[in-house]
């Protein structure tokens, strides 16, 4: 015959078990828990990388919209001529239009927020540095707080595009930097020189 089972013989998990299964279990998640916070303070603040990507396409447009002339906008012969040449179907003297601001008379010195010499073409902005606080191109809006830490600079380069020549395209780089933004965010565009006696 059967002995009758004993009541204190049933299975289950002991306390010992139990202990070591939320000591295993705490482990794991502060490991988890630590890597976690690891990639949240390594990863970039989205409202940074957005703020810095609307920078710099704010600056390539405006970069674009500018007048891609053979002189000088302040030129009085830029409304005729045919060439990026000095004479009576180019340029007056002086007045060529290369990259970068024009840095002396008659044109210049030429800055980006100037009243009477600003910018006036693309290739003004080569070597452009915006730093300390955004402000707009006219000058007179005092740079918000928050954006004091961005930085855009941009460069412009002779580029030939497709069929076009590199004197007739301009390759446009806008780079927007942040301490908190790693890599920095870098736009490219290009201007042809379609409309060369446009004046603003």
């Amino acid at each position: 015959m059967c002995a009758p089972r004993d009541a204190r013989h049933e299975s289950g998990v002991t306390l010992i078990e139990l202990v070591m299964f939320i000591v295993v279990v705490g482990v794991a998640a502060a490991g988890i828990v630590g890597v976690i916070g690891y990639a949240t303070r390594a990863s970039v603040d989205p409202m940074t990388q957005k703020q810095a990507l609307a920078l710099a396409e704010a600056v390539l447009e405006e970069v674009q919209l500018m007048p891609f002339t053979y002189c000088d906008p302040d030129d009085p012969q830029a409304g005729t001529a045919q060439s990026a040449t000095v004479g009576p179907t180019g340029c007056s003297a002086g007045g060529v239009e290369v990259i970068g601001a024009e840095a002396g008379a008659p044109f210049g010195p030429e800055t980006r927020t100037g009243v009477a010499t600003p910018f006036d073409n693309v290739n003004d902005y080569d070597n452009f540095t915006m730093a300390g606080g955004i402000v707009d191109i006219a000058g007179n809006a005092v740079p918000l707080p928050e954006l004091a830490a961005y930085t855009a600079s941009v460069t412009v380069s002779n580029q030939g595009l497709g069929g076009i020549a590199g004197n007739e395209a301009l390759l446009i780089t806008v780079t927007v930097t942040h301490p908190n933004l790693n890599p920095s965010i870098v736009l490219h565009g290009y201007r042809v020189r379609y409309a060369p006696n446009a004046l603003p």
